[in-house]
């Protein structure tokens, strides 16, 4: 048995009290900027242009599953969220962290907003997160899965992601590589950022310090940013001998390596992080490479997906379909970017019901901190679950194998934050 010591458990206790206490002052003769009897407005940066822009798909879906929630009777039956329309303005930041502070900053200060709900990008979202902190905003459902915006909670209390984070997906692959490929030598391409380092601890972690001395046998840094493509350190993967190459970039460089793979020769098992992994990107992987050096990826999912026919007779799925042809018909039905915009879309839904008819920024954090629900969007068995000192709302996947334009579920779900 553990030995926990009083002290430590006067910590815990502390701590556990401290984030509560900080929303509790908050509500002290709380105004709510952003709301009013019948709207609440709320905002949000993403790269609508630029070198990122292929996640542009996530503002849109997520807007459209306002404007359906906006139209719709809900469970008190009005319209809206206790009868107030959701008004969700949108800016571009083209992925430059410089222009995500400035457009957060006229979010706040001209558009009053509710909260900052949605925003993209690691380095977007960590240049704003001071500001925002510091005005008491909510900065919630960010989508990206850095570690740290689960982690630095006591630092930064208004801020909350919602994907499974990159060092619980990397888990996944450490510990499936040790049960199902004890002898893999492995490769290593990750994005030289906070992005690509989580996906690398998180994997070593799984995989163990014994089996990380001897099967990994060679790491590659790629800068994201330098405007090339991961040739040479592909070059260098392959020279190492390495049969099983985890790549842990994000998706444009990971069609590329697609490319670089199969002008190479080379035919190692490949691992792909759940960022690349929808249906756009892989089917660009294809068209880059061919069938033959795509088929057989493995990645993990939470999600279901909109392009697998496993869930055609999904009502969730069902009603995605049919919302995405009414409020977005430009979007691709079967992009998982879309289908991952709705499932965001409707936990801040959710959420907002929690904080209450008369909710306040406060009383949103709350909602947030106190979840053990489930989503209809979500892979079955997944809950989307939080606590006081667990800001990590999902944490559950499952592997998936591609074939053939398709993503096939295999084994169990995994918790890749385990609690207690």
């Amino acid at each position: 048995m553990r030995r926990v010591s009083l002290a430590g458990l006067a910590l815990v206790g502390a701590l556990v009290l401290a984030i509560p206490a900080a929303f509790a002052r908050s509500d002290a003769g709380a105004q709510a900027p952003g709301v009013t009897a019948r709207t609440v407005t709320i905002g949000g940066t993403f790269p609508l242009t630029g070198g990122a822009s292929s996640y542009a798909p996530i503002a849109q879906s997520m807007k459209a599953y306002f404007s359906y929630v906006n139209a719709r009777r809900g469970p008190d039956g009005k319209r809206g969220v206790y009868g107030r329309q959701i008004v969700f303005k949108i800016y571009d930041d083209g992925y430059n962290p410089a222009n995500t502070v400035q457009l957060t900053r006229k979010l706040v200060q001209e558009d009053r907003v509710f909260a900052v709900v949605g925003s993209l990008g690691t380095e977007p979202v960590e240049a704003a997160r001071p500001y925002l902190n510091s005005a008491r905003v909510p900065q919630v459902l960010v989508s990206t899965g850095a570690s740290q915006f689960g982690l630095a909670y006591r630092q930064y209390p208004w801020t909350i992601g919602w994907q499974p984070d990159y060092i619980a997906e990397a888990r996944l692959y450490g510990l499936d590589i040790s049960r199902n490929k004890p002898n893999a030598k492995i490769a290593i391409l990750y994005q030289n950022d906070s992005y690509g380092r989580d996906y690398v601890n998180g994997f070593k972690s799984a995989l163990g310090t014994a089996k990380v001395r001897s099967q990994v046998v060679a790491e590659q840094a790629f800068d994201a940013l330098g405007g090339g493509t991961p040739q040479s350190q592909l070059v260098r993967l392959r020279a190492s001998g390495a049969n099983t190459l985890m790549i842990f970039v994000t998706p444009t460089p990971t069609v590329q390596s697609y490319a670089i793979i199969r002008a190479l020769g080379w035919k190692p098992d490949i691992y792909v992080n759940s960022v690349s992994a929808t249906d756009a990107f892989m089917g660009a992987a294809v068209r880059a490479s061919n069938a033959d050096t795509v088929n057989g990826s493995i990645s993990a999912a939470y999600l279901k997906d909109p392009a697998n026919a496993r869930w055609d007779n999904d009502a969730t799925v069902k009603q995605y379909k049919t919302l995405m042809a009414k409020y977005n018909p430009s979007g691709r039905i079967t992009d998982g970017l879309n289908i991952y915009g709705f499932a965001k879309a409707h936990t801040f839904v959710r959420a907002l019901y929690k904080a209450g008819r008369n909710p306040t920024r406060a009383s949103l954090m709350r909602a947030l901190l106190s979840f053990n629900e489930t989503s209809p969007y979500a892979l079955p068995g997944i809950r989307l679950k939080t606590g006081p000192t667990d800001h990590f709302i999902i944490s559950q996947q499952q592997m998936q194998v591609y074939n053939n334009g398709t993503w096939r579920l295999t084994g169990r779900l995994v918790d890749g934050r385990p609690r207690g």
